[in-house]
């Protein structure tokens, strides 16, 4: 008998012990984004351990879920289900990760199911059965006398080696060999039995910090986490920071939930990459998800760049995170030399059309003196491919659209002379005026890798010209004369340092209607500008941009803090991210309205909008609305919450329109 009820023959008993397990189930509905309890059959008391994978019967279907904990008894009053099989008993769901996801989850107003889909991979049945490696011993500690160049860099090594927690935002000198310092840091958490987690942008990073850590660790001691590993190398190593195997994890965005043992090291790199940000809902960043898992287990955290982003810089202001940085002596060692357009009157005297020039004289001979030294020549170009566009004839700004601001551009298709038509609104421009000089005056041009590399190789026939980019991307360059054509984030490593570089299209990159296109620029820029040799041995960068404007000034100074800090300051006048807690949210149009008017803000609340997406029909209307709805930081969790309740209520009702929330999105407009 079972409570009293005659059991029959076949039919399911519960567990002697802790009969009830308290389940997540993989279910799609915001307002079931909560525990469910079953009943744990006698025939799986042991396979039902916390953390494993399970299939059982929900709503009437089969799906998937993850046992969070065993209890002796549940408060539903109901008849409850039975677990229905175990799909393995490996515990990939630690009471640390479980956390962690409900903790990314309410801040990003997402559901815990999502955060535990991108945080433990899909499961491969043979990788998981076989034995487990054993734990290698701690590596030696490594030499960490690079870090003095830094004067606060000893104080943070020596908080790692005494185990203490330690934040700081490292800006790194140009020049330097970045991956070496890190694998530094997580070889010195790993000689005192510590785990440390490394996250980089891309693959081409993961290589070079992987390689990096195993000279200093040791292959035993590191682990690379990145989806193009394949699903079953990439769950072998999972599973070996997960059983203790392995000590360093080095990854791209999937490794922020690595689950390693006793962290004393949490580092992301290029914190202003947009591969950071998660794509799949609930959207985690990188930075912020390493934060919440400093703050609660107490390890230390870098936040570390060429550059500086507001969010960053947010962190130092805030008291919460010293910088680390070099004083202004070892930065005009290490820098190239660093040319703009219009910096001197002489310049400008020499080549009066400079500024109309997409390459003028001064780029010309830096690349030319560059290449007599045998030392490669980078070239950065905002795009691939041909891009067609329109400038003003005058003075060659970017042709702007009156009515939305969009870039002006030639009609795509038919034969006939028609006017510039605007690539965002599709609006003709039959009256164009300039805005910086009011000429009416128009001239096609093109800008993008491709066309620049034609253009590069007929100025300078007797030197290869290598591309890279979006078909191919190289990861490392010889030492030798060549002229190297990259769109921003695939410019490859050079040997020993370019010999120049050469910026171009600064106005493509500065005009982007984005909250962030100045600081994006900058750390494009300054990514490139570090690849190159420093001044004293004779490296040059030439940015074509206006030397006046602010980014121009930071990268030429190579003060990436003095930018970030006028970055955040013209943020917090406007009430922008990050001086604000902001969501971006997205849907038609009726349910959009819908979802506002029911939204119960915080005091500080308030909405920006709608503002229509995309290109409007031939009755001006869109299929998809944007608001904006930000409020304090203080009340930011307050804000999360009301958007998480807007959405349950929806999906409680079963509304078939779908609402994308995303908050303190990288996109704005």
């Amino acid at each position: 008998m079972t409570g009293g009820r005659v059991v029959r023959k076949g039919e399911n008993r519960p567990a002697a012990t802790l009969p009830v397990a308290r389940v997540y189930v993989d279910v799609p509905l915001a307002h079931l984004d909560r525990p469910f309890d079953y009943l744990v059959p006698d025939t799986l008391d042991e396979a039902a351990v916390p953390g494993c994978r399970l299939r059982m019967r929900f709503a009437g279907k089969q799906v998937d879920g993850f046992l969070l904990e065993r209890v002796e008894a549940s408060g539903f009053s109901g008849r409850m289900e039975y677990i229905g099989k175990v799909v393995s008993s490996e515990p990939v769901l630690t009471p640390d990760l479980a956390a962690l996801a409900r903790t990314v989850a309410d801040r990003y107003s997402g559901m815990m199911i999502d955060v535990l889909r991108l945080a433990i991979p899909p499961r491969h049945a043979k990788v998981e059965a076989e034995p487990p490696a054993e734990q290698p011993a701690p590596p030696a500690p490594p030499d960490t006398a690079a870090w003095g160049r830094y004067p606060r860099g000893p104080a943070f090594v020596d908080a790692l080696r005494n185990g203490r927690q330690a934040h700081a935002v490292w800006q790194a000198l140009p020049g330097e060999d970045w991956p070496a310092r890190l694998a530094e840091l997580a070889a010195t958490a790993a000689a005192h039995a510590r785990g440390a987690v490394i996250v980089v942008p891309d693959y081409r990073d993961v290589a070079r910090v992987h390689a990096a850590c195993v000279e200093r660790a040791g292959a035993d001691n590191v682990v690379a986490l990145s989806a193009d590993a394949g699903p079953a190398k990439r769950y072998r190593a999972w599973l070996a920071v997960k059983r203790g195997a392995a000590r360093i994890v080095v990854g791209t965005r999937a490794s922020v939930f690595a689950p390693v043992h006793d962290p004393g090291l949490f580092v992301v790199w290029d914190d202003g990459d947009d591969l950071h940000a998660d794509p799949h809902a609930p959207y985690p960043h990188v930075r912020d998800v390493l934060i919440q898992r400093a703050h609660t287990s107490g390890a230390s955290l870098l936040v570390a760049g060429f550059a500086r982003t507001a969010e960053a810089q947010l962190l130092v202001e805030s008291g919460w995170a010293p910088e680390i940085v070099a004083a202004r002596d070892e930065v005009r060692k290490a820098a190239p030399r660093i040319t703009s357009l219009g910096e001197t009157d002489q310049q400008l005297a020499r080549d009066p059309a400079a500024r109309a020039a997409r390459i003028p004289s001064v780029a010309f001979e830096a690349a030319r003196d560059a290449l007599k030294a045998g030392r490669p020549v980078l070239v950065q170009v905002p795009r691939g491919g041909y891009v067609p566009a329109l400038a003003c004839q005058q003075c060659r700004g970017p042709a702007r659209c009156r009515r939305c601001a969009g870039p002006l551009g030639l009609p795509v298709s038919g034969t006939d002379a028609r006017p510039p038509t605007c690539r965002w609104c599709g609006v003709p421009d039959t009256a164009f005026r300039c805005g910086n000089c009011g000429s009416r005056r128009l001239r096609a041009i093109v800008v993008g890798a491709k066309r620049t590399a034609e253009e590069l190789g007929r100025a300078f026939a007797e030197v290869p010209v290598l591309g890279s980019g979006a078909k191919e991307v190289l990861r490392q360059v010889d030492e030798r004369a060549a002229l190297v054509v990259a769109t921003p984030g695939a410019e490859p490593v050079a040997v020993g340092g370019y010999g120049a570089a050469l910026l171009l299209d600064g106005w493509a990159l500065l005009g982007r209607a984005d909250l962030r296109a100045t600081e994006e620029t900058l750390r494009r820029w300054m990514t490139a500008a570090a690849l190159v040799r420093s001044g004293q041995d004779g490296g040059r960068v030439v940015v074509l941009a206006e030397s006046a404007l602010p980014p121009v000034q930071a990268l030429v100074r190579w003060d990436p803090v003095w930018h970030a800090g006028q970055e955040l300051a013209a943020r917090t006048e406007l009430g922008f991210p990050p001086a604000v807690r902001m969501a971006s949210v997205d849907g038609p149009a009726k349910a959009l309205a819908t979802f506002l008017d029911e939204l119960d803000l915080p005091p500080s609340g308030e909405v920006l909008g709608p503002v229509p997406l995309g290109e409007p029909d031939r009755d001006g209307n869109t299929e998809k609305e944007r608001a904006l709805v930000r409020a304090t930081r203080a009340q930011g969790r307050a804000l999360a919450a009301a958007l998480a309740t807007a959405q349950h209520a929806r999906t409680a009702r079963k509304e078939p329109e779908s609402i994308r929330v995303r908050l303190d999105p990288l996109e704005l407009i």
